[in-house]
């Protein structure tokens, strides 16, 4: 079975309680996520993978009222409540989504699962080499490749951010990185910082129609260009840049 994990929680270091922020005055951005997902054609199942801190009960809650499956597990170690959910529903195969990107496009979604599907890949993605904008991310990788990195990721980057393991060792997995027709890397949606909400609070405003995909973000903002500035400043996958200077702090630590 292929199933759709969407790791949430409350604990941002930049944004705290971002993914229950609501961002059309009624809906949170955690909801507009598993909304976006609910047009996938090739996804069987969803669940949300949140913590076991007090702080991610909202989550479970939310989780309860929308009817989709959830998951409690480690608060930093994400690869360890990647598998666990992994095994405790039984998914051959893994789509990893994460909570911050509300306006995640479902064709695309559908693309990369269609071309691990279709092929004998451990690993497919659309973020290895930078074509698609921030908050578009997808990554779908098999348990077998899930199991491998579980037993073997010491980095706390790789702990952290689930699949770093597979792209750091490419010489143990088959991976494939999709790419777009026209490079929109400089695009960015993804909510890290209050200017990235305020720009995502304005695109659903903008466009009304649901799904919203990258197709219609990009058609706004070729009308409206001054919307790019509201994030354009930011530094793009901040988290993951974090997550490798702890890398080096335990390195060193450990001479």
């Amino acid at each position: 079975m292929i199933g759709c994990i969407i790791q949430s929680r409350m604990g941002s270091s930049r944004l705290p309680g971002k993914v229950m922020m609501k961002i059309d005055g009624k809906n949170s951005i955690l909801y507009y996520v598993v909304n976006q997902l609910k047009y996938c054609k090739n996804v069987q199942k969803f669940v949300v993978a949140t913590t076991k801190n007090k702080e991610d009960d909202v989550i479970v809650e939310f989780s309860k009222d929308f009817g989709i499956p959830f998951f409690r597990g480690d608060t930093e170690d994400v690869l360890d409540r990647y598998y666990q959910c992994s095994k405790k529903f039984s998914f051959s195969n893994i789509v990893r989504i994460t909570a911050d990107n509300p306006l995640i496009d479902p064709q695309i979604v559908d693309r990369v699962i269609e071309i691990f599907q279709s092929n004998d890949y451990d690993y497919v993605t659309n973020c290895l080499i930078r074509t698609f904008p921030y908050g578009t991310e997808v990554e779908v990788f098999s348990f077998n490749a899930l199991e491998k990195a579980w037993k073997n990721a010491k980095k706390p980057s790789e702990r952290e951010h689930v699949t770093p393991y597979f792209y750091n060792n490419r010489e143990k997995f088959k991976i494939f990185n999709i790419t777009n027709s026209e490079n929109l890397s400089h695009l960015r949606w993804t909510v890290d910082r209050e200017e990235d909400l305020k720009l995502v609070m304005i695109i659903v405003t903008k466009i009304r129609k649901r799904p919203i995909l990258t197709r219609d973000i990009v058609k706004l903002f070729s009308k409206e260009n001054n919307l790019i500035n509201i994030n354009k400043n930011l530094i793009p996958e901040e988290g993951y840049l974090k997550s490798l200077n702890k890398d080096k702090l335990s390195h060193n630590s450990s001479e």
